[in-house]
């Protein structure tokens, strides 16, 4: 039997913050799954990873001639060298865990199995409860600021309008970026929903996408969506949970706390990529943006989806009473917890309610993330500075 292993020659390639950990969890698990969004970079990582290493198996399951090697997975792999074998687009093959399971158990080897997916944990869960004990998930995102730009304006503005996705933030110019966007959006909707499964209209899916971009940063409300988009509340759930295990949106839960106040207890909403936000909202540039009502909420869930991908360890929440006092994301690690604040703006106002919201929970340090240029502080437990310097802060252990 004739096995073609795989040499990969990169010769554009921006390093991405999980390559450690996937060398790690690869030392401590038969098998690893990368899972994020289409195009955000798994196969590039992948084979950046693979490149030093002999004899790789690389198997792209969209490609015809690589899917058809697997019409008979367990003879398959079966009559390879026992080296590591990289599954790309593994939600095409579901089936293909339960072999696994059985070529693992054979041969408890870690660092066996590799596995890219376009969709998240929950989705694929029920095909890999078999793997239970013997996977470890890994989330991979696209592009991060710490990633791509250094604390310099022309790289962190080109990042937040663009979004991370490497075809859009790389492109030669905002409208290629655009028209990348666009197209990724159209294939999503009408090529990538019905490949998982689900019988949607992408009209209507298009609709409640481009409702929950104007709604970008504010609370969930199903019923009043459900009335705009013409669905019934559960179809909206059901819609939204989707979009969230896609890596299309993210929800963020309210604080939970004994306070005898009145709280806001739905979601909030963000679009996860910013230039996808941008595109649903037919923001085409940067000068677009600045004048645009989405401005200030864009460069919240901009900040928060970087730092929550960088804070994995980190609980996030966010606090809101019915009087309107709220604190924008608030980060707990065991008994340690901070206050989050998102302004666009190089001189910062703040409210009153930041700081009774503040008392409220016995929160000490409160850091505002703004577009400046240096650090700066308010008072002795209120910090303004840049998302950079924010999340640099917590990989050296300032915070």
């Amino acid at each position: 039997m004739y096995i073609e292993m795989y040499t990969f020659n990169m010769q554009r390639y921006i390093p991405r913050h999980i390559e450690a950990e996937i060398k790690d969890r690869l030392l401590d698990f038969p098998v690893v799954a990368l899972l994020g969004p289409r195009q955000c970079g798994k196969s590039t990582l992948a084979k950046q990873l693979l490149q030093p290493m002999k004899d790789v198996i690389y198997l792209d399951l969209e490609k015809p001639s690589d899917a058809r090697k697997l019409e008979d997975p367990e003879f398959f792999f079966s009559h390879i060298p026992q080296n590591l074998i990289c599954l790309d687009e593994i939600q095409r093959k579901p089936e293909i865990f339960q072999v696994l399971r059985s070529i693992i158990d054979e041969n408890r080897t870690n660092g066996k199995f590799l596995i890219l997916g376009s969709a998240s944990r929950d989705l694929i869960r029920q095909s890999s409860e078999t793997l239970a004990g013997r996977i470890c998930y890994i989330e991979l995102t696209p592009f991060l600021i710490n990633e791509v730009s250094k604390n310099t304006q022309d790289t962190w503005v080109r990042h937040w309008n663009r979004g991370g996705f490497p075809d859009s933030y790389l492109a030669r110019n905002d409208n290629s970026s655009r028209l990348w966007r666009e197209s990724f959006i159209r294939t999503f909707l009408e090529r990538d929903i019905p490949q998982l499964g689900f019988n949607i209209s992408p009209g209507t899916l298009r609709r409640l996408w481009s409702v929950l971009a104007h709604l970008h940063g504010q609370l969930l409300n199903s019923s009043k969506l459900g009335e705009m988009i013409g669905v019934s509340h559960t179809s909206i759930r059901t819609y939204v949970d989707l979009l969230a295990q896609t890596f299309m949106i993210r929800l963020l839960l309210p604080h939970e706390t004994n306070l005898k106040k009145r709280l806001v207890k739905s979601p909030k909403i963000y679009i996860r990529d910013s230039g996808i936000l941008h595109s649903l909202l037919e923001i085409d540039n940067t000068e677009s943006l600045f004048g645009h009502p989405v401005f200030g909420n864009s460069w919240e869930g901009f900040a928060l989806e970087n730092i929550l991908v960088n804070l994995k360890d980190w609980s996030p929440s966010f606090y809101r009473t019915s009087s309107g006092v709220e604190i924008d994301l608030i980060l707990q690690k065991g008994l340690k917890k901070i206050a989050v604040e998102f302004k666009a703006s190089k001189s910062p106002s703040l409210s009153k309610g930041l700081f009774i919201a503040l008392k409220d929970l016995a929160i000490k340090d409160a850091y505002i993330i703004a577009p400046v240029d240096e650090p700066y502080k308010i008072n002795e437990h209120t910090t303004i500075l840049s998302l950079n310097r924010f999340i640099q802060g917590f990989g050296v252990g300032l915070f």
